[in-house]
Protein backbone atom coordinates (compact mmCIF):
# COMPACT_ATOMS: atom_id res chain seq x y z
CA UNK A 1 0.00 0.00 0.00
CA UNK A 2 1.13 3.32 -0.85
CA UNK A 3 2.15 5.93 2.17
CA UNK A 4 -0.48 9.32 1.72
CA UNK A 5 1.81 12.50 2.56
CA UNK A 6 1.08 15.80 3.21
CA UNK A 7 3.33 18.22 1.23
CA UNK A 8 1.57 21.72 1.75
CA UNK A 9 -1.17 23.39 4.06
CA UNK A 10 -2.12 26.34 4.26
CA UNK A 11 -5.51 28.13 6.42
CA UNK A 12 -6.96 31.88 6.66
CA UNK A 13 -6.42 33.49 10.24
CA UNK A 14 -9.74 32.28 12.59
CA UNK A 15 -12.16 35.34 13.11
CA UNK A 16 -14.96 35.98 15.59
CA UNK A 17 -18.18 35.05 13.72
CA UNK A 18 -20.95 37.70 13.02
CA UNK A 19 -18.58 40.75 13.92
CA UNK A 20 -15.26 39.68 13.05
CA UNK A 21 -12.73 40.44 10.78
CA UNK A 22 -14.51 37.63 7.73
CA UNK A 23 -18.21 38.74 8.04
CA UNK A 24 -18.36 39.83 4.51
CA UNK A 25 -16.86 36.30 3.31
CA UNK A 26 -19.19 33.29 3.28
CA UNK A 27 -17.64 29.56 3.06
CA UNK A 28 -17.60 29.66 -0.54
CA UNK A 29 -15.19 32.60 -0.75
CA UNK A 30 -12.76 31.54 1.56
CA UNK A 31 -12.14 28.12 0.55
CA UNK A 32 -11.56 30.21 -3.09
CA UNK A 33 -9.31 31.35 -0.72
CA UNK A 34 -7.07 28.15 0.70
CA UNK A 35 -7.56 25.70 -1.93
CA UNK A 36 -5.06 28.23 -4.42
CA UNK A 37 -3.08 28.78 -1.98
CA UNK A 38 -2.11 25.40 -0.71
CA UNK A 39 -2.18 24.01 -4.65
CA UNK A 40 0.49 26.77 -5.32
CA UNK A 41 2.72 25.86 -1.99
CA UNK A 42 2.44 21.94 -2.87
CA UNK A 43 4.38 22.31 -6.15
CA UNK A 44 1.55 20.01 -7.83
CA UNK A 45 0.08 21.28 -11.19
CA UNK A 46 -3.50 21.96 -11.21
CA UNK A 47 -4.06 19.02 -13.84
CA UNK A 48 -2.81 16.83 -11.80
CA UNK A 49 -5.49 16.94 -8.76
CA UNK A 50 -7.81 14.06 -8.87
CA UNK A 51 -9.92 15.00 -6.18
CA UNK A 52 -11.13 17.90 -4.09
CA UNK A 53 -13.06 16.77 -0.68
CA UNK A 54 -14.27 19.55 1.54
CA UNK A 55 -15.83 19.45 4.62
CA UNK A 56 -19.20 21.78 5.45
CA UNK A 57 -21.73 21.59 8.13
CA UNK A 58 -24.08 24.51 7.87
CA UNK A 59 -24.15 25.82 4.35
CA UNK A 60 -27.27 24.34 2.81
CA UNK A 61 -26.46 20.87 1.57
CA UNK A 62 -24.96 21.81 -1.90
CA UNK A 63 -21.75 20.34 -3.00
CA UNK A 64 -19.44 23.05 -1.94
CA UNK A 65 -16.24 21.57 -3.00
CA UNK A 66 -17.81 20.78 -6.76
CA UNK A 67 -19.01 24.70 -6.35
CA UNK A 68 -15.45 25.78 -5.33
CA UNK A 69 -13.62 23.80 -7.79
CA UNK A 70 -15.53 25.26 -10.75
CA UNK A 71 -14.90 28.82 -9.88
CA UNK A 72 -11.27 28.05 -9.62
CA UNK A 73 -11.18 26.81 -13.03
CA UNK A 74 -10.62 23.16 -11.91
CA UNK A 75 -13.71 21.91 -13.94
CA UNK A 76 -12.54 18.73 -14.10
CA UNK A 77 -12.27 17.56 -10.70
CA UNK A 78 -15.47 16.16 -9.55
CA UNK A 79 -15.18 17.44 -6.10
CA UNK A 80 -16.82 15.91 -2.99
CA UNK A 81 -18.80 17.37 0.33
CA UNK A 82 -18.54 16.04 3.49
CA UNK A 83 -20.75 16.77 6.75
CA UNK A 84 -19.30 15.32 10.06
CA UNK A 85 -20.05 18.56 12.07
CA UNK A 86 -16.69 19.48 14.12
CA UNK A 87 -15.16 16.02 12.45
CA UNK A 88 -15.83 17.63 9.27
CA UNK A 89 -12.40 18.73 8.25
CA UNK A 90 -10.43 15.39 9.67
CA UNK A 91 -13.02 13.48 7.76
CA UNK A 92 -12.17 15.27 4.32
CA UNK A 93 -8.54 14.40 4.99
CA UNK A 94 -9.56 11.04 5.85
CA UNK A 95 -10.99 10.70 2.91
CA UNK A 96 -8.37 11.99 1.18
CA UNK A 97 -5.57 9.61 2.62
CA UNK A 98 -7.70 6.68 2.17
CA UNK A 99 -8.25 7.07 -1.86
CA UNK A 100 -4.31 7.81 -2.04
CA UNK A 101 -3.55 4.80 -0.34
CA UNK A 102 -5.94 2.82 -1.98
CA UNK A 103 -4.32 3.41 -5.55
CA UNK A 104 -7.46 4.98 -6.62
CA UNK A 105 -5.87 8.64 -6.65
CA UNK A 106 -2.45 10.49 -6.84
CA UNK A 107 -3.42 14.10 -5.66
CA UNK A 108 -6.22 14.97 -3.45
CA UNK A 109 -7.07 18.53 -1.79
CA UNK A 110 -8.42 18.12 1.27
CA UNK A 111 -10.73 20.69 4.45
CA UNK A 112 -12.99 22.35 5.17
CA UNK A 113 -14.34 25.64 5.78
CA UNK A 114 -16.81 27.77 7.92
CA UNK A 115 -18.60 30.99 7.75
CA UNK A 116 -21.04 30.51 10.79
CA UNK A 117 -21.37 34.25 10.19
CA UNK A 118 -22.96 33.51 7.11
CA UNK A 119 -24.26 30.19 7.67
CA UNK A 120 -28.06 28.87 6.71
CA UNK A 121 -28.12 26.98 9.60
CA UNK A 122 -32.17 26.98 9.43
CA UNK A 123 -34.98 26.52 7.38
CA UNK A 124 -38.31 26.17 6.92
CA UNK A 125 -40.66 22.83 7.07
CA UNK A 126 -44.69 22.60 6.51
CA UNK A 127 -45.93 22.10 9.93
CA UNK A 128 -48.98 19.99 10.94
CA UNK A 129 -51.35 22.73 11.04
CA UNK A 130 -49.71 23.07 6.78
CA UNK A 131 -47.96 26.67 7.53
CA UNK A 132 -44.51 27.02 7.62
CA UNK A 133 -42.06 26.21 10.94
CA UNK A 134 -38.49 26.89 11.36
CA UNK A 135 -36.72 23.91 11.27
CA UNK A 136 -32.98 23.09 12.41
CA UNK A 137 -31.10 19.90 11.56
CA UNK A 138 -30.38 17.97 14.71
CA UNK A 139 -27.37 16.06 15.42
CA UNK A 140 -28.43 13.23 16.95
CA UNK A 141 -31.77 12.43 18.47
CA UNK A 142 -33.24 15.01 21.62
CA UNK A 143 -33.06 13.09 24.76
CA UNK A 144 -33.34 14.80 28.64
CA UNK A 145 -29.11 13.72 29.33
CA UNK A 146 -28.22 14.72 25.75
CA UNK A 147 -29.62 17.93 24.40
CA UNK A 148 -29.61 18.03 21.00
CA UNK A 149 -29.10 21.49 20.76
CA UNK A 150 -27.44 22.72 24.12
CA UNK A 151 -23.44 20.78 23.60
CA UNK A 152 -22.77 22.91 26.40
CA UNK A 153 -24.58 19.94 28.69
CA UNK A 154 -24.47 17.06 26.07
CA UNK A 155 -20.38 17.52 25.71
CA UNK A 156 -19.28 20.27 27.98
CA UNK A 157 -21.51 19.42 31.52
CA UNK A 158 -21.62 15.83 30.83
CA UNK A 159 -17.97 15.35 30.25
CA UNK A 160 -17.32 17.09 33.48
CA UNK A 161 -19.33 15.20 35.64
CA UNK A 162 -18.25 12.10 34.18
CA UNK A 163 -14.56 12.37 35.64
CA UNK A 164 -15.12 14.68 38.77
CA UNK A 165 -13.78 17.92 36.74
CA UNK A 166 -14.62 20.68 38.93
CA UNK A 167 -15.27 24.59 37.39
CA UNK A 168 -11.74 25.09 38.44
CA UNK A 169 -10.21 22.26 36.41
CA UNK A 170 -11.62 23.42 33.11
CA UNK A 171 -11.20 26.99 33.28
CA UNK A 172 -7.19 26.29 34.41
CA UNK A 173 -7.01 24.35 31.26
CA UNK A 174 -8.70 27.86 29.31
CA UNK A 175 -6.64 29.98 30.81
CA UNK A 176 -3.41 27.57 29.72
CA UNK A 177 -4.94 27.78 26.39
CA UNK A 178 -5.52 31.32 25.76
CA UNK A 179 -1.72 31.33 26.59
CA UNK A 180 -0.12 29.06 24.33
CA UNK A 181 -2.19 30.90 21.55
CA UNK A 182 -1.15 33.91 22.35
CA UNK A 183 2.81 32.75 22.67
CA UNK A 184 1.96 31.25 19.51
CA UNK A 185 1.11 34.73 17.68
CA UNK A 186 3.64 36.27 19.46
CA UNK A 187 6.42 33.97 18.44
CA UNK A 188 4.96 33.95 14.90
CA UNK A 189 4.45 30.28 15.03
CA UNK A 190 1.44 30.57 12.71
CA UNK A 191 2.71 32.87 10.28
CA UNK A 192 3.86 30.18 7.61
CA UNK A 193 0.78 28.81 8.19
CA UNK A 194 -1.83 31.57 7.67
CA UNK A 195 -2.66 32.52 4.19
CA UNK A 196 -3.52 36.59 4.40
CA UNK A 197 -7.38 37.32 3.29
CA UNK A 198 -7.98 40.71 1.95
CA UNK A 199 -11.45 41.31 2.67
CA UNK A 200 -13.73 44.04 1.01
CA UNK A 201 -14.77 47.17 3.08
CA UNK A 202 -17.98 49.14 2.98
CA UNK A 203 -15.92 52.15 2.02
CA UNK A 204 -14.72 50.10 -1.15
CA UNK A 205 -11.01 49.35 0.30
CA UNK A 206 -9.37 46.24 1.43
CA UNK A 207 -8.32 45.62 4.72
CA UNK A 208 -5.63 42.34 4.99
CA UNK A 209 -6.43 40.43 7.56
CA UNK A 210 -3.41 37.85 8.92
CA UNK A 211 -3.64 36.98 12.22
CA UNK A 212 -5.95 34.83 14.63
CA UNK A 213 -8.71 37.39 16.43
CA UNK A 214 -9.95 34.80 19.40
CA UNK A 215 -7.67 34.94 21.60
CA UNK A 216 -7.68 36.91 24.88
CA UNK A 217 -4.68 38.50 25.82
CA UNK A 218 -4.58 38.65 29.49
CA UNK A 219 -6.73 35.69 30.17
CA UNK A 220 -6.74 34.26 33.98
CA UNK A 221 -8.57 31.84 36.21
CA UNK A 222 -9.10 34.82 38.46
CA UNK A 223 -10.58 36.47 35.33
CA UNK A 224 -12.72 33.79 33.40
CA UNK A 225 -13.80 32.90 37.37
CA UNK A 226 -16.26 36.51 36.75
CA UNK A 227 -18.11 34.82 33.90
CA UNK A 228 -21.36 33.25 34.80
CA UNK A 229 -22.36 29.99 34.23
CA UNK A 230 -24.27 28.54 31.58
CA UNK A 231 -25.98 26.31 33.29
CA UNK A 232 -26.44 27.43 36.76
CA UNK A 233 -29.60 25.45 37.94
CA UNK A 234 -27.34 22.43 37.59
CA UNK A 235 -25.71 20.84 40.37
CA UNK A 236 -21.29 21.56 40.10
CA UNK A 237 -21.69 23.46 36.83
CA UNK A 238 -18.37 24.01 35.07
CA UNK A 239 -19.39 26.28 31.50
CA UNK A 240 -19.07 29.37 30.77
CA UNK A 241 -18.08 31.25 27.70
CA UNK A 242 -14.49 31.28 29.02
CA UNK A 243 -13.99 27.63 29.00
CA UNK A 244 -16.03 26.95 25.75
CA UNK A 245 -15.22 26.71 21.88
CA UNK A 246 -16.41 30.29 20.09
CA UNK A 247 -18.38 30.82 16.75
CA UNK A 248 -15.65 31.35 14.25
CA UNK A 249 -15.38 31.45 10.71
CA UNK A 250 -12.30 30.33 8.71
CA UNK A 251 -11.08 27.59 5.94
CA UNK A 252 -7.96 24.93 5.83
CA UNK A 253 -6.86 22.89 3.55
CA UNK A 254 -3.81 19.99 3.32
CA UNK A 255 -2.38 18.96 -0.28
CA UNK A 256 -2.33 14.85 0.12
CA UNK A 257 -0.36 12.56 -2.61
CA UNK A 258 1.21 9.49 -2.93
CA UNK A 259 4.37 8.59 -1.59
CA UNK A 260 5.09 7.55 -5.28
CA UNK A 261 4.11 10.59 -6.70
CA UNK A 262 5.86 13.17 -4.04
CA UNK A 263 8.98 11.43 -5.15
CA UNK A 264 8.46 11.09 -9.26
CA UNK A 265 7.97 15.10 -8.72
CA UNK A 266 10.22 16.09 -6.37
CA UNK A 267 8.47 17.28 -3.49
CA UNK A 268 9.30 16.72 0.13
CA UNK A 269 7.04 15.26 2.46
CA UNK A 270 6.02 17.64 5.14
CA UNK A 271 4.15 14.67 7.11
CA UNK A 272 3.24 11.16 6.62
CA UNK A 273 -0.92 9.94 7.38
CA UNK A 274 0.00 6.81 9.50
CA UNK A 275 -3.84 6.18 10.33
CA UNK A 276 -7.16 7.57 11.43
CA UNK A 277 -10.51 6.05 13.52
CA UNK A 278 -13.46 6.62 14.83
CA UNK A 279 -15.46 5.68 17.53
CA UNK A 280 -19.52 5.79 17.78
CA UNK A 281 -20.69 6.38 21.48
CA UNK A 282 -24.29 7.39 23.23
CA UNK A 283 -24.60 11.18 22.53
CA UNK A 284 -24.24 11.91 25.74
CA UNK A 285 -20.82 10.09 26.55
CA UNK A 286 -19.62 12.24 23.15
CA UNK A 287 -16.65 14.51 25.24
CA UNK A 288 -14.96 10.60 26.53
CA UNK A 289 -14.84 9.86 22.87
CA UNK A 290 -11.08 11.15 21.79
CA UNK A 291 -10.32 9.12 24.96
CA UNK A 292 -11.96 5.97 22.87
CA UNK A 293 -10.87 6.62 19.18
CA UNK A 294 -7.04 7.48 20.11
CA UNK A 295 -6.28 4.35 21.27
CA UNK A 296 -7.87 2.74 17.86
CA UNK A 297 -5.96 5.26 15.68
CA UNK A 298 -2.52 3.77 17.82
CA UNK A 299 -2.70 0.44 17.62
CA UNK A 300 -4.18 0.80 13.98
CA UNK A 301 -0.63 2.09 13.77
CA UNK A 302 1.36 0.30 15.33
CA UNK A 303 2.02 2.87 18.14
CA UNK A 304 1.92 3.80 22.08
CA UNK A 305 0.83 6.19 23.47
CA UNK A 306 4.43 6.78 24.77
CA UNK A 307 5.74 7.42 20.98
CA UNK A 308 3.48 10.75 20.80
CA UNK A 309 5.50 13.76 21.00
CA UNK A 310 2.24 16.24 21.00
CA UNK A 311 -1.65 15.68 20.97
CA UNK A 312 -3.81 17.89 19.72
CA UNK A 313 -7.61 16.95 21.36
CA UNK A 314 -10.11 20.18 20.47
CA UNK A 315 -11.70 22.11 22.89
CA UNK A 316 -14.97 22.40 22.22
CA UNK A 317 -15.48 22.29 26.01
CA UNK A 318 -12.19 22.29 27.93
CA UNK A 319 -13.91 19.39 29.76
CA UNK A 320 -12.86 17.26 26.62
CA UNK A 321 -9.08 17.88 26.72
CA UNK A 322 -9.30 17.11 30.49
CA UNK A 323 -11.03 14.45 30.81
CA UNK A 324 -8.48 12.93 27.95
CA UNK A 325 -5.60 13.21 29.48
CA UNK A 326 -6.93 12.14 32.44
CA UNK A 327 -8.50 9.18 31.33
CA UNK A 328 -5.49 8.46 28.80
CA UNK A 329 -2.59 9.20 31.18
CA UNK A 330 -1.25 12.12 28.66
CA UNK A 331 1.08 14.29 29.79
CA UNK A 332 -0.55 17.93 29.73
CA UNK A 333 2.63 19.87 28.83
CA UNK A 334 2.43 18.00 25.17
CA UNK A 335 -1.36 18.51 24.91
CA UNK A 336 -2.73 21.32 22.66
CA UNK A 337 0.73 23.64 23.03
CA UNK A 338 -0.72 26.10 20.52
CA UNK A 339 -3.86 26.82 21.69
CA UNK A 340 -7.02 25.24 20.37
CA UNK A 341 -11.08 25.87 20.02
CA UNK A 342 -11.70 27.65 23.20
CA UNK A 343 -8.70 29.98 22.16
CA UNK A 344 -7.66 30.03 18.58
CA UNK A 345 -11.69 29.50 17.91
CA UNK A 346 -13.80 26.40 16.43
CA UNK A 347 -14.74 26.99 13.03
CA UNK A 348 -17.04 23.77 12.90
CA UNK A 349 -16.17 22.50 9.43
CA UNK A 350 -12.77 24.19 9.51
CA UNK A 351 -11.07 22.95 12.60
CA UNK A 352 -10.03 19.29 11.46
CA UNK A 353 -7.97 20.38 8.86
CA UNK A 354 -6.59 23.62 11.33
CA UNK A 355 -5.90 21.29 13.42
CA UNK A 356 -3.92 18.55 10.91
CA UNK A 357 -2.06 22.44 9.62
CA UNK A 358 -1.43 23.81 13.09
CA UNK A 359 0.04 20.07 14.28
CA UNK A 360 2.43 19.34 11.02
CA UNK A 361 3.86 22.37 11.12
CA UNK A 362 4.11 22.44 15.08
CA UNK A 363 5.75 19.03 14.83
CA UNK A 364 8.45 20.16 11.80
CA UNK A 365 9.11 23.32 13.47
CA UNK A 366 9.91 21.40 16.45
CA UNK A 367 11.99 18.85 14.80
CA UNK A 368 9.77 16.14 16.19
CA UNK A 369 7.81 13.44 14.55
CA UNK A 370 4.71 11.85 15.50
CA UNK A 371 1.43 13.93 16.80
CA UNK A 372 -2.09 13.29 17.30
CA UNK A 373 -5.15 15.43 16.15
CA UNK A 374 -8.36 14.32 17.91
CA UNK A 375 -11.70 15.98 18.63
CA UNK A 376 -15.48 14.83 19.79
CA UNK A 377 -18.11 15.77 17.18
CA UNK A 378 -21.71 15.91 16.74
CA UNK A 379 -24.05 12.65 17.18
CA UNK A 380 -21.23 11.02 19.70
CA UNK A 381 -18.69 10.33 16.34
CA UNK A 382 -14.90 11.64 17.72
CA UNK A 383 -12.22 11.46 14.56
CA UNK A 384 -8.64 11.04 15.47
CA UNK A 385 -5.69 11.38 13.28
CA UNK A 386 -2.33 11.98 13.25
CA UNK A 387 0.95 13.60 11.28
CA UNK A 388 4.20 14.28 11.80
CA UNK A 389 7.97 16.62 12.61
CA UNK A 390 8.83 19.73 14.23
CA UNK A 391 11.13 21.98 17.28
CA UNK A 392 10.23 23.22 21.38
CA UNK A 393 8.50 25.54 23.56
CA UNK A 394 7.24 24.72 27.13
CA UNK A 395 4.67 26.29 28.58
CA UNK A 396 3.72 24.77 31.99
CA UNK A 397 -0.18 23.68 31.83
CA UNK A 398 -2.58 22.85 34.55
CA UNK A 399 -2.01 19.78 36.37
Amino acid sequence: MTDAVIVSTARTPIARARKGSLVSLDAFQLAEVVVPAVLERSGVPARDVDGLVLAEAYQGGGVLSRNVAVRLGLADVAGIATNQHCAGGLAAVAIAAGSVRAGMDQVVIAGGTESLTNSAMTTTRRGPDGNPVTWVSASHPETADAPAFDMSITVGENTARELGLTRLDVDEWAAYSHGQAIASIDGGYFVDQIVPVNVPQPDGTTKVFDTDEFPRRGTTVETLAQLRLLHPELPDATVTAGNAAGLNDAAAAVTVVSGEYAAAHGLAPLARIRSWASVGLAPALTGLGPSLAIPKALDRAGLTLADIDLFEVNEAFCSVPVATIRKLGIKPEIVNVNGSGASLGHPIAATGARMVVTMVDELRRRGSSLGVVSMCAGVGVPRPRRAFRGRARRVPPPR
